[in-house]
């Protein structure tokens, strides 16, 4: 059986970062590595959880919304994926940074929490994700497209 094209970059040497996954035609999948994997702590269940609500919400709120085609979280707790349609590198940062600081600044409810919204809506915490969304968006503060390719 053949390996999938994620499980053939070195996890040992990755870094936090924002890295281009894969591409099929005009959707690029998009690796937000927000932690170093296999290095404890990864993130937490209910920051990530809200992370994903909170960066789902505003990503497909933003002026790229036609854009976005998917963001979720990787079952390792290290990151999620973005996937976009017909969005530059460049443009796909842009939205990161700003999808990332207006996460750093809401207040309130979080977006999709309720009972009927949500299948795990108790499940969230908006202080520990903004913990880890700052700790990220201090990474991808001088990230540019010629820091996407995997390092291996």
């Amino acid at each position: 059986m053949e390996k999938i094209a994620s499980f053939t970059v070195d996890h040992n040497n990755l870094k936090p970062g924002c890295y281009v996954s894969r591409l099929d035609g005009d959707i690029t999948t998009y690796d937000l590595r927000f932690v170093a994997p296999n290095k404890p702590p990864f993130l937490e269940q209910k920051a990530l959880h809200t992370i994903e609500h909170l960066f789902a919400t505003f990503a497909r709120n933003s002026r790229f919304s036609n854009n976005v085609v998917y963001f979720g979280p990787m079952g390792c707790r290290t990151g999620f994926y973005l996937l976009v349609r017909d969005l530059s590198n460049r443009d796909t940062i842009t939205l990161i940074r700003e999808t990332l600081k207006q996460a750093l600044e809401f207040e309130g409810e979080i977006p999709g929490s309720k009972m009927e919204e949500c299948g795990n809506y108790l499940e969230h915490d908006l202080e520990g994700a903004k913990r880890a969304i700052e700790e990220y968006y201090s990474v991808l503060k001088n990230w540019d497209i010629y820091n996407l390719q995997y390092n291996n």
